[in-house]
């Protein structure tokens, strides 16, 4: 990801979360009581006081399907200063993926989160890499302080929906 983050988003990226295929989104090394609806879902990742956490160590990894073709823009993941996310890498279109191959296969961008990040400020993606997404995993290698638990408050990703083209509606143009 791009170093320079963007202070704004965009006007015409839109919170991509109402394109999630909540059936089939995964999160592997959650804490039970701490899971991936609390981070991710509008009304939960809104509170405070609702959190996704790791669970045996401060990896996640994440699996979001959408239930339709998007362009991914921009991430917000938030956290705590101290046990938020650090290390972050992002893959379109890799399904079935596990802490055992996630290093077999090349991010499509890769993001070390600033505080300023972990407050909100959103990190624009390698755009051309995610022009045709239907899944986006996102590992979260370590934390900021190196504990052995990973917090995160919320997850935003922003982005478009990729409009196909109505062959029907379109007029055939007569040559004069």
């Amino acid at each position: 990801m791009s170093a320079e983050s963007a202070s704004a988003i965009q006007r015409n990226q839109v919170d991509l979360l109402d394109f999630v295929d909540w059936s089939s989104v995964e999160c592997l090394n959650q804490k039970n009581s701490h899971s991936l609806p609390n981070a991710l879902k509008q009304g939960y990742r809104e509170d405070e006081g609702l959190i996704l956490e790791s669970d045996a160590d401060e990896q996640l990894l994440i699996y979001i399907p959408f239930n339709q073709v998007v362009k991914l823009h921009s991430i917000v993941i938030e956290g705590p200063e101290e046990e938020g996310p650090k290390s972050v890498k992002l893959f379109a279109n890799r399904e079935h993926m596990g802490f055992s191959n996630v290093n077999d296969f090349p991010p499509s961008d890769t993001v070390i989160l600033s505080e300023e990040n972990l407050k909100g400020k959103p990190v624009i993606v390698k755009y051309v890499k995610f022009q045709n997404v239907r899944s986006l995993t996102i590992f979260i290698e370590d934390n900021q302080s190196g504990s052995d638990i990973t917090k995160v408050q919320k997850i935003v990703l922003y982005g478009t929906t990729v409009e196909t083209t109505d062959m029907k509606s379109l007029k055939k143009i007569e040559d004069h």
